[in-house]
């Protein structure tokens, strides 16, 4: 759980043992789907007024990904899901972000098995899941973003497409594997400016772009993090004690690439506020 993280030193700042939770919850929309529980991937959980929400993807039961949603009164459930998944969404990995004026926004999705790719006519187009991307001299796929409610458990409006732009201004290029967005969205806040970090996927890169607002538009600002050993980089980026810190995870351990290790490293920004690892990655 990504936003684990969060919670996790939260609870080392108030004294708390250092004890590991199992996060009890059921995903109602897919309980009679076979198989559905492996496939609940990459989630997320935020605070909002003394509440916690858990924000999970999973197959409905016509294998659609969907995303739903647990309420809590501590970041360690139980969770209480709510029946259905929330209605509007689709595709994976979600990651909840509270402004400081409490609006909350939802970012999503995952390109190849996160099935983005389907949803490029706002409708779900199952055969679309064999193109698996954008491809060309046109604009990558982009993330998605629609503001939450006030209860934290519905969209507000619209889903948006969010826009990555490259240096020169334009969307970043399908083709261009480097930079474009693959999945794992996260986005924190510096200094009045808002920080999108994301997976470029098969190139395996931990890449950010920053901008003006929540909902973007955003400008590639660099990789964070070079390759690590495993296929994916999920991650979080939370400030301790005044001092930025990415977690994310590696196989370095296992060298099986489903049994994940825990790593963590200081960010710092630099004069103009484009984020890097304190130290060099080796």
């Amino acid at each position: 759980m990504r936003e684990g993280y969060r919670h996790a030193i939260r609870g080392a700042e108030q004294g708390k043992s250092k004890r590991a939770y199992g996060i009890r919850y059921h995903a109602g929309f897919a309980e009679d789907l076979r198989g559905s529980l492996p496939q609940v991937w990459a989630p997320d959980c935020a605070e909002k007024d003394g509440k916690f929400y858990f924000y999970f993807p999973a197959r409905d039961k016509e294998g659609i990904f969907r995303i739903g949603v647990a309420e809590s009164d501590t970041p360690e459930g139980p969770l209480k899901p709510d029946a259905d998944y929330i209605p509007g969404s689709y595709s994976i990995d979600p990651a909840c972000f509270v402004d400081d004026d409490g609006e909350a926004y939802l970012y999503f999705g995952g390109i190849w098995g996160g099935q983005l790719q389907c949803w490029t006519t706002g409708k779900f187009v199952r055969e679309d899941y064999e193109q698996m991307e954008a491809s060309g001299d046109k604009p990558a796929i982009g993330p998605r973003v629609p503001r939450l409610t006030k209860n934290m458990h519905k969209i507000d409006g619209d889903v948006q497409e969010i826009v990555i732009n490259d240096d020169d201004g334009k969307p970043i290029n399908a083709d261009n594997h480097d930079r474009h967005f693959f999945e794992a969205a996260w986005v924190h806040k510096h200094n009045g400016k808002y920080y999108f970090s994301y997976s470029t996927g098969d190139t395996h890169f931990l890449a950010h772009a920053d901008g003006d607002s929540p909902l973007g538009p955003f400008t590639y600002a660099g990789k964070i993090l070079d390759p690590v050993q495993g296929w994916t980089t999920h991650r979080s980026i939370v400030e301790f004690k005044s001092k930025w810190y990415l977690f994310y995870h590696d196989t370095s351990i296992s060298g099986k690439n489903h049994l994940r290790s825990t790593k963590v490293r200081e960010l710092v920004y630099d004069d103009e506020g484009k984020l890097k690892l304190a130290e060099p990655q080796m």
